[in-house]
């Protein structure tokens, strides 16, 4: 199939709304990423998701909506999940509840859990498309299953031209990170993703939440859990004092000297331009290091603080794909 590339305008989100409400799935950009949207009410949509992406079943899609109202009419709120939607709705949050008596969104869509995880984004576009569609989207990144996150409409096409109806071309996306993921499923918060929510926001609201070890890969409670995830092609390796004469260079403030080929995320070390900067970082050095016939990526040290939390999460999981 051919894929459309859509425009921004009234237009362009009427025929991407269509689409969606036809079962077909088309790209659109969030604060976050771009997300592969589908009717999250349609088992057979849903079920193109998987496909498109080569995604496993197992691992569960977040069902966005256009308000807070429409997302806990599928979904069990609790105070704490009302207060986490006063503060960060709409934004890159994400919230794991169990699924209400009567939520719309297909049992595939959630892997068969009895929870659903729920977003509200901020992207002015996707808040038009949610209301105009009328009904919650599934929308994982639109991207092969485990490869690179996208932040641009041409990323999107670069792994799924021919495999969905369309993309809308929105611009490179602000935040640059999936969303946080918190469960409040059970007894107690459990931060389950660092992203474009810190940590340190979260704890000034929650100070009890849980910070868990990364899920079995068999066994996910939210997307973006699976150890060997946002790969690039070329190995990563983490922590670089130094570089390698074979060796392309993803820099975070001053680089090191002598690298074939580098991108930095932040000469000033800002780590809001790194998080916004670091998939569109990693596409490049993967393209341009395998065209130079370079052997692996050496990224500089990240600090483990507010977004770096997140970057870094992207990056041992980028890292361990190598490994495996």
């Amino acid at each position: 199939m051919d894929t459309k590339t859509l425009a921004s305008d009234m237009a362009g989100l009427a025929e991407a709304a269509r689409l969606l409400r036809a079962g077909r799935l088309v790209a659109f950009p969030t604060e976050t990423v771009y997300g592969l949207g589908a009717d999250a009410t349609s088992e057979a949509a849903v079920a193109a998701i998987y496909t498109a992406k080569e995604r496993p079943s197992f691992n569960p899609l977040i069902a966005h909506y256009a308000n807070a109202e429409a997302a806990f009419d599928d979904v069990l709120a609790n105070p704490v999940a009302e207060q986490l939607a006063d503060l960060f709705w709409p934004g890159p949050l994400t919230l794991v509840l169990r699924r209400g008596p009567h939520c719309s969104v297909s049992r595939l869509a959630g892997a068969g859990l009895d929870t659903q995880a729920v977003r509200v984004p901020a992207h002015p576009l996707a808040h038009q498309l949610l209301a105009a569609t009328g009904r919650p989207v599934a929308a994982p990144s639109a991207n092969r299953s485990g490869r690179v996150s996208p932040t641009t409409a041409a990323h999107v096409l670069d792994g799924l031209s021919g495999r969905i109806a369309a993309v809308i071309d929105g611009g490179p996306c602000a935040v640059g990170l999936e969303s946080t993921v918190v469960d409040l499923a059970g007894p107690r918060p459990a931060l389950l993703r660092a992203g474009g929510v810190t940590l340190e926001a979260l704890l000034a609201h929650l100070p009890d939440i849980l910070v868990p070890e990364p899920a079995a890969e068999n066994a996910p409670r939210s997307p973006g859990q699976l150890l060997a995830h946002y790969a690039p092609e070329l190995p990563l390796r983490l922590n670089a004092q130094t570089i390698g004469p074979e060796e392309a260079l993803l820099a975070f403030g001053p680089a090191l000297p002598g690298a074939a080929l580098t991108f930095d995320l932040s000469p000033a070390g800002d780590l809001g331009e790194a998080a916004a900067r670091l998939f569109a970082g990693l596409r490049a050095l993967d393209a341009g290091g395998r065209a130079r016939g370079l052997s692996s990526i050496a990224v500089m040290p990240v600090p483990e603080r507010e977004l770096g939390c997140a970057i870094n999460d992207r990056l041992r999981r980028a890292a361990h794909e190598s490994r495996t």
